[in-house]
């Protein structure tokens, strides 16, 4: 397993922030990935905008995970309405 670090932007909105966060969550769980942090930044405001919002929630996880296990996860977090951007990092060991 590799060791990534996911940072994702949310609406700000509370109750998207929640929704968002909670889906992340689940769809980790779903492909068998392992959540070792989860850090929590705070409402920021964007370089630009993104789907019509000037700011945005991040979220930063440290995860452990299989390579061949983010590519259908970056499917169906696309069509998510509640995150606005995501990325994956490989971590070096």
């Amino acid at each position: 397993m590799n060791k990534y670090e996911a940072i994702f932007i949310f609406r700000p909105e509370d109750e998207n922030v929640a929704r968002g966060t909670a889906l992340v969550q689940q769809e980790f769980q779903n492909s068998g990935i392992n959540i070792l942090e989860k850090i929590d930044p705070g409402v920021r405001t964007l370089a630009y905008r993104i789907k019509k919002s000037e700011k945005g929630r991040y979220h930063i996880y440290n995860i452990e995970a299989e390579p061949d296990k983010l590519k259908p996860l970056d499917k169906i977090l696309k069509l998510k309405d509640e995150i606005l951007k995501f990325v994956f990092f490989k971590k070096d060991k």
